[in-house]
């Protein structure tokens, strides 16, 4: 599931700040990443079902590896994890209405958090 118009997409941000407000909401970004992108995951057990807030984003300036990037940060997805095989954002996904709102609820945490970095 794509979230559309929460505001964060597109929005830029240097990568240590980014780093800092998404780890102050629950995301990780850990070893997703290489030297032209990043992945933000905030996982969610519910039952015995596992899905994941993801924001990415990929430099506009600088290199990731060596901290120094400005990164562009792309429209969010919600999925469900299957195991073994990964995590599904597909049309044909069915996501618990009380997740999906804790998800744009903390999505709109993280434009505030884009609005005062780049105030």
């Amino acid at each position: 599931m794509r979230f559309e118009n929460t505001g964060i997409e597109n929005q830029t941000a240097p990568l240590t700040r980014l780093d800092e407000l998404m780890e102050s909401l629950g995301f990780v970004r850990a070893g997703q990443w290489d030297y032209d992108r990043v992945t933000y995951d905030r996982k969610f057990e519910i039952k015995s079902d596992v899905f994941y807030l993801r924001v990415q984003g990929y430099a506009i300036e600088g290199d990731v590896g060596g901290r120094h990037a400005v990164i562009k940060l792309m429209k969010p997805l919600l999925g469900k994890h299957y195991y073994p095989h990964g995590v599904e954002y597909g049309e044909g996904e069915s996501f618990p209405s009380s997740l999906v709102s804790q998800c744009e609820a903390i999505l709109a945490k993280v434009k505030e958090g884009l609005a005062s970095i780049n105030a």
